[in-house]
């Protein structure tokens, strides 16, 4: 029933419009830009465009609102930044009628038909400053307008996401409402750049033991923000995580019906509680299910959690699995009370949908209650890799459960889960060599090697750039197929910053640190300047880290020499025995601003905080100069301030100044600092402000007992651009008199 709506609607529009009677080009972009967006994206789409809705809903009323009438002229031009042409901008005009256009690749726009009259313009685009204007179309007539923007000031938001179990390598970031999205490194790191602002970054894990988030961050300068995610967890709060640990096995057969279906009772060795519920017998299926309730010997699986048997199971790898003379299911108890733990391996079982493949699991129930599946030798087949397995626990009633997947390829072997492509295996017999290979991308390798028809016993050594060697041995013949897998050790070095942003005045020094943390196995480690920069010197340059340890690098930035309003950059190269991360970069950029005042405001004398930065005592203002502006007062205390390491800075403050005004600034980007701290009992809603500078609002209702209680630091830190060489910092009182206890104004060459 949509066409008759439509074709009503358009009679209306072409008999308000007589001009646009037969434009179907026109006419169709009317009642696109008019409809109302429908998120439905069942069939695929976006909100704004879908495969159920399309463009959206219809919209009479607007679309015969947006025809023009009476009086027509045309409208075109470009927009283009710094003379290159600026397509996909949005030119929104407001006037005698109002519509919205897109630019092209090349930027330029033509509306062909639009109401004479005078119009207020405005251009924008994601990452430019919003430009404004105004245009008079003209009776008949063909009017150019062309529009320039503004790159707007950028930051780079960098950081590392993590999970309990460490740095989560592969995952997304999405900023909402932005183009920007990105992965993160092996090393749980990422950088984004965006124009400063406030952003929602959705964070999506790789790892199936982890749930997304979503971090709001404000972007004034670079930033760094780490973002750690929390497990995933079912109703009940079971939570799963991947770790590494040598195979655990069974030692006691079990006697299961046939080989191709069937159970096996398991006497549990002491009571097993699951889901709240404690348990005294279970049964193994051939099927990769240890069942403690309601058992079943399906070999169709599926997803959890389901009502359908069985339930109350644990099912490390449910699939459709068979026995031979080779394989088995097994059961063993290790420890001593109360810290046994009951193991049930399946060796070596034979995968139904492909016999070529075998594998050999377990599952670990402790009688603290904690649940572990452990995997061996998995290969690159499908199929043994889970393609049509389930891998999970749940309930009794099958209405709560954790599934970690179901019916896709996720078990792996090795370290960090993954294969060592390139290493070296040489096999030897007698101390012969006898065979080399080097493993692929999955680790996986092949050596063929010379046999009898008698068994013989074969050494392999594995080796690879960075990781330590590994031995095995293992017996042959002839035709014969042996395996050998091997861990190979490795160091995991990361630092606790993914880029160093020091401002320091010329002919100025600081000293900064950088902390160094292994996570891997122990290794040596240098650090080093790429291009050997004069003006960074690094202590602790090069050592060795333990496993588990960790080691602080000094680094020493000195400005002496550099010009005021310049910008040095350099890469701190960190080398160590770390087989995924040998080399990490660490961006360094030392900003030698043309402007940096420091006011420890309500001080009367000149200070150095713990990072080496200089604080100017406290003014009123005069030209040519900076201090408060108003009718004012100071505040002090002496009892101690938290949340700070410079708790000096925060005893005294302003009482009641409406301005910080600043002289004889350079034009640019300025980073400015406030430090806030409530000196007296003050309860939330007692003093609430607001923070201006250059007519904009930066900092909007800012209570700082209500988000920092009192007696207690609290920063807020945010960029604006000076054109005419004052920098105005307003101070507006929502509720009671304002309050600031430090003011800092930088000039950062490096944003614009």
């Amino acid at each position: 029933m949509a066409s008759p709506h439509t074709a009503g609607t358009v009679a209306l529009m072409w008999s308000a419009s007589p001009a646009i009677r037969g434009d179907i080009a026109e006419t169709e972009k009317l009642l696109d830009q008019s409809a109302i967006d429908v998120d439905d994206t069942t069939c695929g789409g976006t909100a704004a465009k879908n495969n159920v809705f399309g463009e959206g809903r219809l919209d009479a009323y607007a679309a015969v609102s947006a025809t023009p009438r009476g009086a027509l002229g045309a409208l075109s031009g470009t927009v283009t930044s710094g003379g290159s042409a600026v397509g996909d901008a949005r030119l929104s005009l407001s006037g005698p009628m109002r519509t919205t256009i897109v630019t092209g690749a090349d930027g330029s726009y033509t509306l062909p038909k639009l109401m004479a009259g005078d119009y207020t313009a405005e251009v924008s685009k994601f990452g430019y400053v919003t430009a404004t204007g105004t245009v008079t179309v003209v009776e008949d007539q063909s009017v150019t307008k062309d529009f320039a923007v503004e790159q707007a000031p950028s930051a780079r938001l960098t950081g590392r996401v993590t999970t309990e179990a460490g740095p989560e390598a592969g995952a997304t970031l999405v900023v909402q409402g932005t183009p920007v999205r990105g992965t993160t490194a092996a090393d749980g790191s990422y950088a984004l750049t965006l124009p400063v602002g406030g952003y929602d970054v959705a964070v999506t894990p790789v790892s199936r033991c982890a749930s997304g988030t979503s971090a709001g961050v404000k972007l004034s300068g670079d930033t760094t923000r780490n973002i750690e995610l929390a497990p995933r967890t079912d109703t009940f709060g079971t939570a799963c995580r991947l770790t590494e640990s040598a195979f655990p096995t069974g030692d006691t057969k079990l006697t299961m019906p046939n080989q191709t279906t069937g159970s096996a009772t398991v006497n549990l060795p002491f009571p097993v509680a699951l889901y709240g519920k404690t348990y005294r017998t279970a049964s193994a299926t051939t099927e990769g299910v240890l069942a403690f309730g309601t058992s079943s010997t399906s070999s169709t699986n599926s997803t959890l959690p389901t009502t359908t048997t069985p339930n109350g199971a644990l099912y490390p790898f449910w699939d459709n699995l068979q026995l031979d003379a080779n394989s088995g299911v097994y059961t063993g108890v290790s420890g001593t009370a109360p810290h046994r733990r009951l193991t049930v391996e399946w060796r070596d079982v034979v995968i139904y949908s492909n016999t070529a493949q075998r594998l050999t699991f377990s599952a670990v129930i402790g009688e603290d209650g904690e649940v572990s599946y452990h995997y061996k030798d998995i290969g690159t087949g499908n199929y043994e890799n889970g393609s049509s397995a389930t891998i999970g626990l749940e309930n009794a009633t099958g209405t709560d459960g954790l599934l970690h997947s179901y019916n896709e390829p996720v078990v792996t072997d090795g370290n960090d889960h993954k294969g060592v492509e390139g290493a070296t295996v040489s096999v030897r017999q007698v101390g012969t060599e006898v065979g080399t290979a080097t493993t692929g991308a999955d680790g996986s390798y092949l050596a063929q090697v010379p046999a009898t028809g008698d068994k013989a016993t074969y050494d392999l050594a594995f080796g690879a750039a960075h990781y330590a060697g590994a031995t095995a041995a293992r017996e042959a013949k002839a035709t014969g197929i042996a395996t050998a897998d091997a861990v190979l050790a490795t160091g995991r070095v990361t630092a606790d910053r993914t880029a160093v942003t020091e401002i320091v005045p010329a002919d100025q020094s600081r000293a900064r640190e950088l902390v160094l943390t292994n996570d891997g196995s122990a290794t040596a480690y240098t650090v080093k300047e790429k291009s050997g920069a004069s003006w960074l010197r690094i202590a602790s340059a090069e050592g060795d880290l333990a496993a588990g340890g960790t080691r602080t690098v000094g680094l020493t930035v000195d400005t002496a020499g550099a010009t005021p309003g310049s910008v040095l950059t350099g890469t701190l190269q960190i080398s160590s025995e770390s087989g995924r991360t040998p080399l990490t970069e660490v961006p360094v950029t030392v900003v030698v601003p043309a402007y940096q005042v420091a006011v420890d405001a309500g001080a009367t004398a000149a200070s150095t905080d713990t990072r080496g930065d200089g604080w100017r005592p406290d003014q009123e203002y005069k030209a040519g100069a900076y201090g408060y502006l108003g009718s004012t007062g100071k505040v002090a205390t002496t009892k101690a301030i938290s949340g700070t390491a410079d708790p000096e800075l925060y005893r005294s403050a302003r009482q009641g100044a409406y301005e910080y005004r600043f002289d004889n600034l350079p034009d640019g980007v300025y980073q400015v600092d406030l430090g806030f701290a409530e000196l007296g009992n003050a309860k939330p809603a007692d003093r609430v402000m607001d923070v201006m500078a250059e007519d904009a609002e930066k900092v909007s209702n800012l209570d700082v007992t209500l988000v920092a209680g009192t007696f207690a630091a609290h920063d807020k830190t945010f960029t604006v651009e000076v054109t005419d060489g004052r920098l105005n910092l307003r101070f507006v009182g929502v509720s009671g008199k304002t309050l600031v206890n430090s003011v800092r104004v930088s000039h950062r060459p490096d944003l614009g």
